[in-house]
């Protein structure tokens, strides 16, 4: 991504944020009797966050929130009334979020300017991807610390996985939902509502076990296509989809990489030939082939992939992005993925 301002541009947008965020008690900082309530409830609480020490004074009140897994994840713990706004969707929200998810401004559809988040007078800041809170993202983790306020970073993105390369990332240990359900219980610990986090972990939990119940889909093989034709981005082994693989017992017939999302040229799609293609079903505009009915057009219609085994008996199970993404949306992504393996057989 482009950077979004030159470094005097955006001194001096930071030293104005400060000024803001100071007259109007920013910084995670709350006036009177309600920070002496937080303390009282066992604030300041502190986490280790993605090689970092984040240490929040009291639960946040005017969170921003820069990517849809958080936001998500925010929504499900009750909190739209203390967030301030949202940022960067795929998807449509999670269904039973959408009352709630109304409530809350959405300053903007893809990447925010760090104007917009700053004008938010934000108390918390938290964030799906590193590139986010990164060189060329919306501000750095560095840059909204100065001003007083706190960054978390979904560990999902951090813990055992290299952003230093490609664009996605590359993957040095494999993803667990645990990663997930960690981010879960960290940002309940950091709004005060810890015992709503272990409420949502369990239902997660019980629904991944409900399933993948006396499931075996151990001769399917699984492709998961998230965007873009020309030179589409294909699950590797160990994100998301390594996750939905792993919990169905079934193979992903890219599992030889450790990048995130390489792209590869549809002649060694087609020589891999899986038996599923798992179709990301996006709603965004910053690719080629977002939508399942693009994909699917392209598929049956391309030389390299219309006579693949999956594409003639039209295999195709259909994922939200978010889904695809280590989000609490990957245990949708393993319902249906299951669902579809038995409605084609391939799943015991």
């Amino acid at each position: 991504m482009p950077p979004i301002a030159s470094t005097v541009r955006r001194t001096a947008l930071l030293i104005t944020g400060l000024v803001l965020l100071t007259a109007c008690g920013g910084g995670g900082s709350v006036p009177g009797g309600a920070a002496a309530d937080d303390a009282a409830d066992g604030f300041p609480v502190t986490l280790e966050n993605c090689g970092r020490t984040v240490t929040v004074g009291a639960a946040p009140r005017h969170a921003v929130s820069l990517n849809q897994g958080s936001t998500e994840i925010l929504l499900s713990l009750g909190l739209a009334g203390r967030m301030a706004a949202t940022a960067t969707w795929t998807d449509p929200v999670m269904k039973g979020l959408e009352e709630d998810e109304a409530t809350v401004p959405r300053i903007a559809g893809n990447q925010p300017s760090s104007e917009k988040v700053l004008a938010e007078e934000p108390d918390f800041v938290s964030a799906s991807f590193d590139s986010t809170l990164g060189k060329g993202g919306v501000a750095t983790r560095d840059q909204f610390e100065e001003l007083g306020v706190p960054t978390y970073l979904s560990p999902t993105d951090c813990a055992g996985k290299d952003n230093t390369g490609s664009s996605d990332g590359s993957r040095t240990e494999r993803l667990t939902m645990d990663g997930v359900y960690g981010e879960v219980r960290d940002l309940a610990a950091v709004f005060g509502v810890p015992e709503r986090g272990e409420k949502l972990v369990t239902s997660l939990r019980g629904r991944i076990d409900r399933a993948t119940a006396d499931i075996d889909a151990s001769d399917a093989t699984l492709l998961y296509w998230f965007a873009n034709a020309e030179a589409p981005y294909l699950a590797g082994c160990c994100g998301a989809p390594g996750i939905i693989t792993e919990e169905l017992g079934a193979k992903n017939v890219f599992d030889d990489t450790h990048e995130e999302w390489p792209q590869i040229n549809w002649e060694t799609v087609a020589d891999r030939d899986p038996s599923v293609l798992v179709i990301g079903d996006l709603t965004r505009r910053s690719q080629t082939a977002e939508s399942a009915e693009k994909k699917i057009e392209f598929l049956e219609s391309n030389p390299a992939t219309k006579n693949m085994d999956a594409v003639r008996n039209k295999r195709y199970v259909l994922l939200s992005g978010q889904a695809m993404n280590p989000t609490i949306r990957t245990v949708e992504g393993v319902e249906r993925v299951a669902e579809g393996l038995r409605s084609f057989g391939l799943a015991g």
